[in-house]
């Protein structure tokens, strides 16, 4: 009888184990824990966006623990490898967004976003052109007649290769009558990299998220050239790129996906967690701080967004040139 009541404590503390590894805390069985990956280095739009949710969610369930941790690399593409290594817990999300499809592209990954489970778009944000204070370049039209002259002299820094800013770059370059090819294109794992990069003058012009470098704009350290708004915007002084005589329009997104395999219930869970999240006052007030555009969007319409958003980007950064 012992024995068999040891056998069967066994058969219970494994289901347990199982049941916390496979699913548990928000999406799962309750455990009150959720882990947020930002796949990017410190410093980045994706590490910002995953400590103001880390915050956001603690603020509507002070109970629940979160943790945010950093898988930097290859445009995201290292993380979401990392994820598809979690099929059907629960208990993770993962911060991704444009940049992310495009470096899909851009590194042939494997694991595409397809391996994953669609949870909610959240915010989007334009992009802004920015030089060191001290550069020669006053205006954009400076800075292009420049980048005209000589491509390979004008080192261009922003995020991941194939992502939006390398986009933007491309397609800068493509209004301006330049070889999207021949742009001199400094990749960085993190918006942290392309602004010591800047500060240091280690290159011409940065471009990124307004989030990213807005501060360093208004301190006086960098300035903004142009901004791929169609209209000025109030949180940063600048023109926008059509003004500066290029017709470049784009904005960057950011949402939240999950593991692939999740049951329905898990989904759910967490989809409403997520959606607790962007109503809290927290939540709205960081938005509006940052400049943000509240797009949020769930379920199939979200998971729909992301299947045209992968075909269009494959389609712009093959035209562009920036996969082989």
């Amino acid at each position: 009888m012992r024995l068999q009541r040891l056998a069967a404590l066994a058969v219970l503390s494994l289901a347990a184990l199982t049941a916390c590894g496979s699913g548990g805390g928000p999406g799962g069985s309750g455990t009150g824990a959720l882990r947020i990956m930002a796949p990017a280095s410190p410093g980045g739009g994706w590490d910002q966006t995953s400590r103001t949710a880390e915050e956001a969610l603690k603020s509507v369930d002070p109970s629940l623990k979160v943790e945010v941790y950093n898988v930097p690399g290859a445009g995201g593409t290292i993380g979401l490898a990392q994820l598809a290594g979690e099929k059907g817990n629960g208990d993770l999300l993962m911060t991704m967004g444009l940049v992310m499809v495009g470096a899909v592209e851009q590194n042939k990954s494997k694991v595409t976003l397809a391996d994953t489970t669609p949870i909610a778009k959240l915010t989007e944000e334009y992009e802004i052109v920015v030089v060191p204070a001290s550069s020669p370049y006053k205006t954009l039209g400076d800075l292009v007649t420049a980048w005209k002259a000589d491509p390979a002299k004008i080192a261009v820094a922003g995020g991941s290769a194939g992502g939006t800013d390398h986009i933007v770059a491309g397609l800068m370059a493509k209004a301006a009558g330049i070889d999207p090819k021949q742009v001199n294109y400094i990749a960085h794992s993190g918006g942290g990299e392309a602004l010591n990069a800047l500060l240091g003058e280690k290159v011409a012009m940065g471009i990124s998220g307004i989030g990213e470098f807005a501060e360093h704009v208004k301190s006086g350290k960098l300035r903004a050239l142009g901004v791929s708004s169609p209209d000025r915007l109030d949180s940063v002084d600048s023109p926008t790129l059509k003004e500066a005589g290029l017709d470049v329009e784009l904005a960057n997104w950011r949402g939240f996906v999950a593991p692939g395999g999740l049951d329905d219930a898990a989904r759910k869970r967490l989809t409403d967690l997520v959606t607790r999240m962007h109503d809290s006052q927290a939540w709205k007030d960081a938005v509006a701080k940052n400049g943000w555009a509240d797009v949020f969007q769930t379920g199939q319409p979200f998971a729909d967004f992301l299947s045209a958003e992968q075909a269009k980007v494959k389609t712009v950064i093959a035209e562009m040139g920036l996969v082989s």
